[in-house]
């Protein structure tokens, strides 16, 4: 039997992949899941499954996040997501598998059998490490693309100290009291970002980590950055937060 964990904060994705799994994929037992990748980290390290079905975009941590605290990677990756994103290219170029949501069934099945064959031939994470290494390489480039009305930006993500969400439009914040709006939603400019500096530590805000001076718990948890701009933080973030700033 093929051991895995599946990582998605979304409930009934889980729910959803587990029905495909049981009526279709009768070598894999799934060991357990999670809605919280935190809590994963530490049930994969204990479990040592043979796979895990992880989703990439998820609010509290993200899925390259959760794969670079991981003590233990000998195990194939399946990237479960709804969003084909840059920072995916490379693990496509490691042969990495992924799952677009809705799951379908005949991409679950190759992606089993795959795993088969790797755990026969006792290869299981060799393509995982290689992806790390690529994606390490690839996914913090010396400057990002912004696309803006009429012209495109090429900003280092370091300039970047916050982003700020207004419905389908975000306002970028940048050193020197310098700002520019793009008509996309937050989690795209995320994505387009890509960068393992920035949090998202409110539905509204995305932060880059390192101009964070201050963490306030008075009259409402909020952060006061290096401009001294005060952000709200969200409780559900509060406790990565302080965990990717070392506390």
């Amino acid at each position: 039997m093929i051991k895995a964990v599946i990582v998605d904060d979304e409930l009934t994705a889980i729910k959803s992949l587990k029905w495909e799994i049981e009526n279709f994929c009768s070598d894999i037992e799934v060991c357990d899941s999670f809605t919280s990748p935190i809590e994963a980290i530490s049930a994969i390290n204990y479990i040592k499954p043979d796979c895990v079905f992880l989703d990439i975009e998820m609010p509290e941590m993200d899925g390259f996040q959760l794969l670079e605290k991981l003590q233990f990677r000998d195990f194939d990756l399946i990237i479960t997501t709804a969003y084909d994103s840059y920072a995916l290219k490379a693990f496509k170029e490691s042969a990495i598998d992924y799952l677009l949501k809705p799951v379908d069934t005949d991409d679950l099945l190759k992606s089993v059998s795959k795993i088969q064959a790797n755990k026969s031939k006792n290869a299981l994470g060799k393509e995982l490490q290689m992806a790390l290494n690529n994606f390490t390489s690839k996914s913090t480039p010396n400057k990002i693309a912004l696309s803006l009305a009429g012209k495109t930006l090429f900003v280092h993500p370091e300039d970047i100290i916050y982003c700020k969400s207004d419905g389908n439009y975000t306002t970028i914040f940048f050193k020197g009291d310098k700002k520019e709006m793009l008509s996309k939603k937050l989690k795209d400019v995320e994505s387009m970002i890509n960068n393992a500096s920035f949090y998202r530590v409110h539905n509204s805000y995305l932060v880059n980590i390192n101009h964070i001076s201050e963490f306030i718990k008075n009259d409402g948890q909020h952060i006061v950055l290096e401009n001294k701009v005060t952000i709200p933080v969200s409780r559900s973030k509060k406790n990565t937060l302080l965990h990717l700033l070392g506390n």
